[in-house]
């Protein structure tokens, strides 16, 4: 090809061969089956297939354009029109034939669309037209794409087809070649769904190969710590952690210890755990009694008590004498988990033996302590003795945990929250930190806020081991959600914060931004602050808090508001995780459509934390009839695990896949939306394939696969994560 379209399909990310046969189209048109504009009504959405017979450009007294473009379709005329779309003129010559996607409009008896959605598609004569991604800027139409991707098939002949016949048949799917063949130039609407259903199994399928292969290479190269501790409550049967046989012959030799520091630390508890914590607590203790290194991901609904089951974790290293480190994203979440789990362990002893040979034997209190950035040099410097001398049983603290100088004497537990905020070079940093003194790598429990759909938790964290926490603990109080579309209803939740505050509760206000901005028009807390201090809420004592603060300054703040010497919270999206204060009831969010499902979700999290009746207040002003599926599903529902599949179906899996690391492979295809069932088949051959061989000897064409797709820089992360 000339070096114009080279460079087009460069503009596209097309620079081999391999890429312009992986370059889908993203929608058909089913000529047998296409509209005609005699038979279609006005107000209909519709797809038509029409020539362009005439193009007129002009300009307003304003300056702006208008394009016009008349076509016909073989049964009547269509005009089109464009607003400050001066590139369609060129586009849209005379004689082009064009698929455009819109709403039939009509103007003074003329049928006509409002900047539709256009695609060129040429003169084909094939019965179902691929419709391709294109990019205005590289110029290069539908059909002349469709055209580079057929002569590409032409030379290609068959392609090798790694994947087991005997795992096709069981599947039902196509052969490689027939679905590449197929997904470009299908003869029907269903043989191009079938082939891009193979195409998407394909690229789940190595993803989980990836996976699974970084799994059993941690589990073969990777020595753990045998703790001794067991299961306390008999709500889970064993099976091995890797699901395969591998490895599972160590559960006959592994020590069958007492969890004496847990088992007394929950029985003092004044309430009883949810059967899903119980679950989880025995899966850890099975995990950490294997001296397989523990990789699991604990997600679960705001409220459902990850902490508790996280601390278990922790207690269950430091009865053994080993260290236990809680690594936060943020100074404020670290904050509260350092008090939170100081207040939990007042009165706990570390016990007097160990058969570590690391410590001395007497018992004395669980020691826990933070590290942060902020800490001041003259106690940085005592705590990092006290670490690697073995005096702090649990730190908390931020990326300050990985920092220069950091040793720990035996870390032997780690729990990194908020998982997707961390690089897996920086959970990897933090395992190496923790060989000090033994050797050994800890056991490691990531946790997560913000349910993720089951699919994708198993797309994304497929080398982990995943615990889910499916229940609420009794007693949780529910949270009414409202949205509020007028003044009106504003002014009645004011009256809302006002009448809690007077019955002796307490009301957070929520800001997107810090400052105000001239571009952007949302509140900001300073100036939301200042206007409610002089306004709706005068009278009412107020506090500002904003990730700008000084640390001091923000825990300050926070330490005020949880003793009620404040009455309202002004604050940005600081407080979305982490913050525990029993007695706030209101959450009111300003500019709630500039949130994400997840984060609203999360940010309503901080009320019915307590025994009272709590409120969320969704501000979005609107018309009465106008929708928002994001606002309209927190309206519906509490749960996080529901809001995280709407998310997903609005979405798409391109912001959940945000949070995947360096290393896995994009997916063109698959929809983690759609293809549930394909996620959880690709997972489970993957197991069957690796088994206990990450060489994969007896599958060398997928070895090669994985190889071809995964660069050596791609499986250090891997293998790192």
């Amino acid at each position: 090809m000339g070096e114009k379209t080279a460079g087009a399909l460069s503009e596209l990310g097309v620079e081999t061969v391999f890429d312009i046969v992986t370059y889908y189209p993203r929608r058909y048109v089913d000529r047998t089956k296409q509209a005609s504009l005699v038979d279609l009504a006005v107000g209909e959405e519709a797809l038509i297939l029409a020539r362009v017979r005439r193009v007129q450009l002009r300009r307003t007294r304003t300056g702006k354009t208008i394009v016009e473009v008349d076509a016909f379709d073989g049964t009547g005329y269509l005009h089109v029109i464009f607003f400050n779309q001066p590139w369609r003129a060129k586009q849209l010559k005379e004689g082009v034939e064009g698929a455009f996607f819109g709403k039939l409009e009509r103007f003074r008896r003329v049928t006509q669309m409002s900047n539709p959605i256009v695609d060129l598609i040429g003169d084909r004569t094939g019965r179902i037209v691929p419709i391709y991604p294109q990019s205005e800027r590289a110029g290069l139409p539908s059909w002349e794409i469709a055209k580079l991707v057929e002569d590409a098939l032409a030379r290609t002949g068959d392609l090798v087809d790694p994947v087991p016949t005997d795992v096709l048949d069981r599947l039902e799917l196509m052969s490689r070649t027939e679905a590449v063949r197929g997904v470009h130039v299908p003869a029907t609407i269903g043989e191009a769904m079938a082939a891009k259903r193979r195409l998407a199994f394909d690229e789940l399928f190595r993803l989980q190969l990836m996976l699974r292969k970084s799994k059993v290479e941690t589990a073969h190269s990777s020595k753990g710590i045998s703790h001794a501790v067991s299961p306390m409550f008999g709500s889970i049967v064993h099976t091995s952690r890797l699901n395969a046989g591998l490895f599972s012959e160590w559960d006959s030799v592994a020590p069958n210890g007492e969890s004496v520091l847990v088992r007394s630390f929950f029985s003092s508890l004044s309430f009883d755990l949810t059967s899903a914590q119980k679950r989880a607590l025995d899966e850890i203790a099975n995990d950490l009694r294997s001296p397989i290194p523990m990789h699991r991901l604990l997600q679960g609904d705001v409220g459902s008590g990850k902490t508790l089951v996280a601390l278990g974790m922790l207690l269950m290293a430091v009865q053994g004498r080993y260290q236990g480190a809680l690594m936060a994203p943020t100074e404020v979440l670290a904050e509260q988990h350092w008090i939170t789990l100081s207040q939990l362990l007042k009165g706990f002893n570390v016990p007097g033996s160990s058969d570590t040979g690391l410590f001395e034997d007497s018992e004395r209190q669980v020691r826990v302590d933070m590290l942060s950035s902020k800490t001041p040099a003259a106690s940085r410097r005592k705590i990092l003795e006290e670490l690697s001398s073995g005096a702090i049983d649990i730190i908390v603290g931020t990326h300050a945990l990985i920092s220069e100088g950091v040793r720990f004497h035996a870390l032997g537990a780690v729990v990194v929250d908020e998982q997707h905020r961390f690089g897996v070079e920086q959970r990897a940093v933090l395992r190496e930190r923790g060989r000090t003194g033994h050797g050994l790598d800890p056991d490691v429990l990531v946790m997560t806020a913000t349910p993720i759909p089951r699919t994708a938790a198993m797309t994304v964290f497929g080398d982990l081991d995943l615990t889910i926490l499916d229940e609420l603990p009794p007693g949780r109080t529910p949270i009414l959600t409202r949205w509020a579309k007028s003044q009106e209803e504003y002014a009645k939740v004011i009256e809302r914060v006002r009448s809690e505050v007077a019955d002796g509760r307490q009301a957070y206000l929520v800001c997107p931004l810090i400052e105000g901005s001239e571009r952007v028009i949302a509140k900001s807390a300073t100036e939301e602050f200042e206007r409610l201090r002089a306004g709706e809420l005068k009278g009412l004592r107020l506090g500002l808090l904003h990730g700008q603060m000084l640390p001091r300054d923000k825990e300050a703040v926070m330490e005020e508001f949880r003793l009620h010497r404040l009455d309202v919270l002004v604050s940005t999206t600081v407080i979305e995780v982490g913050v525990d204060v029993p007695n706030a009831t209101v959450m009111v969010i300003e500019n709630a459509d500039r949130f994400g499902i997840a984060q609203l979700h999360q940010l309503r999290g901080r009320v019915g934390r307590g025994e009272y009746r709590s409120y969320c207040y969704l501000i979005a002003l609107a018309d009465p009839e106008d929708s928002n599926p994001r606002l309209e599903a927190l309206v519906a529902s509490t749960d996080g695990f529901f809001l995280a599949e709407k998310d997903l179906e609005l979405r798409g899996e391109g912001t959940i896949l945000g949070r995947r690391q360096k290393g896995r492979s994009d997916l063109k295809l698959a929809s983690l939306a759609r293809d549930r069932d394909l996620v959880a088949t690709a997972q489970v051959i993957a197991k069957e394939v690796v088994g206990d061989d990450p060489s994969m000897t007896s599958y060398p064409a997928l070895a090669d696969e994985i190889r071809a797709f995964q660069d050596p820089e791609d499986s250090e992360f891997l293998f790192l994560g």
